[in-house]
């Protein structure tokens, strides 16, 4: 048999037209590929602005620096995230608070976050951990109380709602990935949302050296017109980073999103079956899984002898994986590890399952047929 992947890109012949299109126009770095991507994500996010950039990691980098936070200020951050979510905090030169999981989302816990706000806080960097809705109408509430400034980190949830409204248009910016893994995909990739027209000018500027017109939005002005116009100039009077994403990746980005009521409807019902059948056998799943509305990157259960139950599912050709190792268990990150007690133990029970578009019914039935073979196995 063979092996069942753990993630896999669903990338269709569009996508593939699409980078051939812009092969054809022989400009592959950021032009109106990128532009079109914006315009649109924009629209299907509901917010008013939106920036790519070619990595999640740089839209999280890029969206705290935006803010000019004094040094060494705080921010509050999930501590069962990737480690970029706490990595774009440090590189800002500011101190990541890390935040408690709740025990039933093991997202974002508020309750924990409201007591290791103070005076020196200035933002919450909120994970949607799993693409599990943080709760975010009680978390801008407290923020707004508090005067912070709040950040969603969305990579595990493009196109996601709680309570009416997407995810990314909650806070005062949202952070997506288009890794390979992800909702959707562009190789790699990302974007930055919001409603802040003075927060979309820093960004923008940032996003390419400094610079707040790019290559492309200077040079078209020379094709439409006999006049040299100085279109080459442009001066820098703030550090930037290297951070655009490119048209060969937003055209293939642009195809996906539009595939993207599609794409989460196959994952919702993988879910769904995944759910049904795992709750026959006894089973805990990771998150409370909704399936109206939802966005979810994650399939995984919570196990005792996740080591075991993994090393007996590769055997059957089923790949597994932890989400995460939590923050304060990177060395790097071991000073911060301050009062994190169930994220800091419920992650040695975190199991990760095959989720992805190309996955079959009978693919998800094997799967929990070999965990409840295992059940059985160990208690003879």
């Amino acid at each position: 048999m063979k092996k069942i992947r753990l993630f896999c890109p669903d990338l269709s012949n569009k996508e593939l037209d699409g980078v051939k299109k812009v092969f054809k126009k022989k400009w592959i770095g950021q032009g109106e590929e990128v532009i079109k991507l914006e315009n649109e994500f924009k629209k299907f996010i509901n917010c008013k602005y939106a920036l790519a950039t070619n990595s999640g990691s740089a839209a999280l980098h890029l969206a705290i620096a935006a803010f000019n936070f004094k040094k060494k200020k705080k921010i509050l951050v999930n501590n069962l995230t990737f480690v970029s979510s706490a990595n774009a905090i440090l590189l800002n030169n500011l101190e990541p608070v890390l935040v408690d999981s709740d025990p039933n989302t093991l997202g974002f816990s508020l309750e924990d976050a409201k007591k290791k706000v103070d005076k020196n806080t200035v933002a919450l960097l909120v994970v949607h951990y799993g693409g599990h809705p943080a709760e975010m109408e009680k978390i801008t509430k407290f923020a707004k109380s508090k005067k912070l400034k709040v950040i969603e980190d969305c990579a595990h949830c493009l196109g996601g709602v709680y309570k009416g409204r997407k995810l990314g248009n909650w806070g005062d910016a949202g952070c997506f990935s288009f890794e390979e893994k992800k909702i959707i995909t562009s190789g790699d990739g990302g974007m930055i949302t919001t409603n802040d027209k003075k927060l979309l000018k820093k960004i923008k500027a940032m996003r390419w050296c400094g610079i707040e017109k790019d290559t492309w939005s200077r040079d078209k002005k020379i094709f439409k017109s006999n006049k040299v116009n100085y279109s080459w100039y442009y001066e820098v009077s703030n550090l930037g980073y290297k951070y655009n994403l490119n048209d060969l990746s937003a055209v293939i980005a642009r195809n996906q999103l539009k595939r993207i009521k599609f794409l989460n409807l196959v994952r919702r019902k993988i879910i769904k079956l995944y759910v049904q059948n795992l709750k026959k056998i006894g089973i805990k799943t990771l998150l409370p899984y909704m399936t109206k509305d939802s966005s979810y990157w994650l399939m995984g259960i919570r196990h005792k002898q996740r080591e075991k139950l993994m090393e007996y599912l590769n055997k059957k050709n089923i790949s597994t994986g932890v989400h995460y190792l939590p923050v304060s268990k990177h060395p790097l990150f071991k000073k911060f590890n301050k009062k994190v007690n169930f994220s800091n133990t419920i992650w040695k029970e975190i199991l990760t399952l095959p989720l992805h578009t190309n996955m079959s019914k009978k693919d998800v039935i094997y799967i929990v047929n070999q965990i409840k073979n295992f059940e059985t196995l160990k208690n003879t």
